[in-house]
């Protein structure tokens, strides 16, 4: 006579799936200290010696650049399979200190990147935002 042993029903976990196995391409993944590593340096660059100044036509077109450099740099960076958003913001220096701090993480792939930069005129914070699409 043979014994037949029970089955337990989910006591077994599905084989893993190997990367040749799947339907779709590997995420894309974006390099953010690459980035902050730009930003930094490019804030610098620009504003080390500016100084503020009541005409709003040179504050806005100090934001203008640093604004569309970033974005040149994260597509350099990885031209697909993300969308991009930088926000520049420059202020007077008056002491009053700054901060800034963006957490936006919609998924594991997705990059904020913030820099600060100050000096005795004034502030500028840079938001660099990646967030997957693919």
């Amino acid at each position: 006579m043979v014994s037949l042993a029970p089955i337990a029903l989910g006591s077994r976990s599905p084989p893993p799936r190997s990367e040749a196995a799947s339907p779709h391409p590997p995420r894309p993944t974006f390099d953010n200290e690459l980035l902050r590593a730009y930003i930094k340096k490019l804030i610098q660059t620009t504003l080390l010696h500016a100084s503020w100044t009541p005409e709003r036509d040179q504050v806005k077109a100090w934001m203008k650049e640093i604004g569309e450099r970033v974005k040149e740099r994260m597509l350099e960076i990885q031209p697909n399979g993300f969308k991009y958003m930088v926000l520049v913001q420059i202020n007077e220096n008056r002491g009053q200190g700054g901060r800034a701090d963006m957490v936006s993480h919609w998924e594991d792939g997705d990059v904020c990147v913030n820099e600060l930069f100050w000096n005795e005129s004034l502030i500028c914070t840079c938001i660099a935002l990646a967030i997957r699409t693919a």
